[in-house]
């Protein structure tokens, strides 16, 4: 029968050798050497040269991009996918958020309920003004009585 004490000497030499030959150096998130490159999926498109220097188009904030002007739809190509039709809406978004039905008076609600709560508000504030703190006053007082308040600004 073997002691007690040689088989956890066999079995800290068993754990030993295992983590002697684990991987060396520091794990990070972001060392994953698998995977596909982000940039050789779609293939970026060749620059274009503009003929006059001095006749640029204006820029477009938001808009198209003159060498790129399909990224998205390019990228799902790409991916096998379809590109839906150019309605300018997502369809099936639209359909989830009215499926219980279509409020065709809801700017007016919303303005509406915004305005009672502005002035609910109001009338809380007025309410419960003489139980508000005054920070900076606080943080004088507790100051004077020596009590580092580390999280406090300096003036």
């Amino acid at each position: 029968m073997v002691s007690r004490s040689v088989r956890l000497g066999f079995g800290l030499m068993a754990l030993a050798a295992l983590v002697a030959c684990g991987r060396k150096g520091e794990m990070l998130p972001n060392d994953v050497s698998i995977g596909p490159d982000e940039f050789t999926i779609v293939p970026a498109k060749d620059l274009q040269e503009p003929t006059d220097y001095s006749a640029l188009p204006a820029p477009t904030p938001g808009g198209t991009n003159l060498a790129d002007a399909t990224p998205n739809e390019d990228l799902i190509i790409a991916l096998g996918g379809r590109v839906p039709a150019a309605t300018g809406v997502d369809g099936a978004i639209v359909s989830y958020a009215s499926r219980y039905g279509v409020d065709s008076n809801i700017r007016a609600d919303l303005y509406a309920s915004d305005e009672r709560r502005r002035e609910g508000r109001g009338k809380y504030e007025r309410a419960y003004r003489r139980f508000a703190l005054d920070p900076w006053a606080e943080w004088e007082r507790l100051r004077a009585l020596g009590i580092v308040v580390p999280s406090a600004p300096e003036q």
